[in-house]
């Protein structure tokens, strides 16, 4: 009780104490005596400041609030934007792959047209394994579809290579630029005969060379190289490249040119397995 009394008959007590008797005896004696107007004036005076700070303050949370209002707008605008921006990228992606797919069957159907008695069956290059200092690609056709080793192999652009090894549903194949390979062939404008043979030195240009052609071949520059059919297991008439440069071979006292392939090895993706085709003689 002593604290309370202490405070009661403090100086700040008395003082509040008589401030707030004033604050509230004077307005009412100004009222009564027929001046009530300078009692609005006052409180007038007194409340602007309060009035000034509360229509800042509640104009500047309506700012926060329609900013966020706006930003949250922006927010759903983008999300929608980016649905839509996804959608007609699924549309061209999927429009890209069809026109491959076409561009690809235009392909299948001008070798039909080219060589109609060809069977072909179309694969997909599933795997590249590099090994051995050759590259061999998986095919994702194998023997449940018919396919058999030796089987040639090309692209709408010209012969890949040939069948090496059979899975139930995968083969596994060589190309012409490997080593150990060989093709008949022949000059497509002369139809002077050669060999395509792969070589190590060349194989990493993407290149291979056409050997045991007669010094006396019209052969030139720019001559487009096809299968013969003869002596190989590749038939008459694919597309085998271009010659780039020619030089005599002292030793066997031939010609040998080197032939840029018409197959890219690098990008091929789907190919057709020749599974049959009729074998032409002069007999």
């Amino acid at each position: 009780m002593g604290v309370f009394a202490r405070f009661f008959k403090s100086k700040f007590f008395i003082v509040s104490l008589t401030v707030a008797l004033l604050l509230s005896i004077i307005p009412g004696v100004l009222c009564v005596m027929g001046h009530g107007s300078y009692v609005r004036s006052a409180l007038q005076v007194i409340a602007t400041p309060f009035e000034w700070c509360f229509t800042k303050i509640g104009n500047g949370l309506g700012g926060y609030a329609k900013y966020f209002a706006s930003l949250e707008e922006l927010r759903e605008e983008n999300a929608a934007l980016r649905a839509e921006l996804a959608e007609y990228q699924g549309k061209l992606y999927d429009a890209s792959l069809i026109e491959e797919e076409n561009e690809y069957l235009r392909g299948y159907l001008g070798l039909k047209n080219l060589h109609t008695d060809f069977h072909f069956e179309s694969a997909t290059v599933i795997g590249r394994e590099t090994a051995n200092y050759r590259t061999v690609y998986t095919l994702s056709r194998g023997s449940l579809h018919g396919i058999k080793k030796n089987m040639p192999v090309v692209t709408e652009d010209g012969l890949l290579g040939y069948v090496t090894e059979i899975g139930a549903t995968w083969c596994r194949v060589v190309s012409i630029i490997e080593t150990a390979t060989a093709v008949g062939a022949c000059v497509e404008r002369s139809g002077d005969l050669g060999l395509i043979e792969g070589v190590y030195e060349l194989r990493f240009e993407g290149l291979c060379r056409m050997v045991h052609i007669d010094p006396e071949a019209d052969i030139r520059e720019g001559d487009v190289i096809i299968t013969s059919g003869v002596g190989s297991i590749y038939p008459l008439g694919l597309s085998v490249g271009r010659v780039i440069s020619i030089s005599p071979d002292e030793n066997t006292r031939t010609l040998t040119a080197v032939v840029e392939p018409s197959v890219d090895f690098e990008t091929v993706s789907k190919v057709m397995i020749i599974t049959d085709y009729n074998v032409y003689s002069d007999n």
